[in-house]
């Protein structure tokens, strides 16, 4: 009889983006808040000899060897020595290139459940050093919920749970490019020098987080430029802020618009009021990954 486990990955928000400078190896150092959110994918791995093949709910995904699930997948077995195989189904929920770290979440859970699945028994810390070979957001993903991160956004300082709030979530037909808008000429990094690891900024917007003011924090570096070629996501924050949101902004390099609402049915009456728009209504949830089934 085959074994079957089913994990669900979260999509993530960054509350506060900050750009501080560009590194040698070609990233930039950042200053983030993130916060994973009830949107989520579910993925299904059971076994089978050797392969790893993955199917997806989605067909604009592609399913080879370039994606995130496949790549994790062969990075824990490379690691570990492991010849076991899976048939690996993706359940989307979370739109694609999105801002929200979907394909992040979802190698994040890879990682979490094939280290369960083939009994490989490595820690946590383990797992979260194997992350970041597979992107910025992966290590965070492992965890979730709220965080301060900086560096390339992967050293990460779990932050207290935020206080009750609801988040509509706007996702244009649109791509954005994170490499272009990291790089493009518009694009102001902060103006203030890290002390002990962070900028007077950062910390005020850690310490006003805390004191349960979220709507005080939200912000984005990325978004001067990214506006600048996409003003259509401009409008989508404009339209969020006239609709009754306290606080929008962009997630990571977009194109996802979110706006921050104290219930969740004014969060639900602006997302009707966008019927041209594929919208997420959404709270905030403590886990990056968890088992389900």
């Amino acid at each position: 009889m085959s074994t079957i486990m089913t994990y669900r990955s979260y999509a993530k928000l960054n509350l506060y983006l900050d750009v501080l400078n560009k590194r040698r190896d070609g990233f930039h150092n950042i200053e983030t808040i993130f916060q994973t959110v009830s949107l989520a994918d579910d993925i299904t791995f059971e076994d089978q000899p050797n392969l790893i093949t993955i199917t997806c709910s989605s067909t604009e995904l592609d399913t080879g060897e370039g994606n995130l699930v496949h790549r994790a997948a062969i990075l824990l077995r490379e690691h570990t020595g492991c010849k076991m195989g899976a048939r690996i189904h993706l359940e989307k929920r979370i739109p694609i290139a999105a801002g929200l770290a979907g394909g992040s979440g979802n190698a994040a859970a890879t990682l979490i459940a094939l280290n369960k699945f083939w009994d490989l028994r490595l820690s946590d810390e383990h797992i979260r050093d194997l992350a970041l070979k597979l992107g910025s957001d992966v290590p965070y993903c492992t965890i979730g919920g709220a965080a301060a991160a900086t560096h390339r956004g992967e050293e990460l300082i779990p932050l207290p749970p935020i206080t009750p709030v609801w988040f509509v979530l706007v996702h244009p037909p649109i791509a954005v490019s994170a490499g272009h808008a990291y790089n493009h000429p518009l694009l102001e990094h902060s103006p203030q020098t890290p002390f002990a690891g962070r900028t007077p900024a950062f910390r005020k917007a850690i310490r006003t987080l805390a004191a349960g003011d979220i709507p005080c924090i939200i912000f984005n570096r990325m978004e001067q430029p990214v506006f600048h070629d996409y003003p259509q996501l401009a409008e989508i924050k404009q339209r969020l802020l006239e609709l009754g949101c306290s606080a929008a902004a962009m997630s990571g390099s977009g194109p996802t618009i979110f706006g921050v609402c104290s219930e969740r049915r004014i969060a639900a009456r602006i997302a009707e009021t966008l019927p041209e728009y594929r919208t997420s209504v959404v709270s905030p949830v403590p886990v990056g990954v968890e088992r389900i089934a």
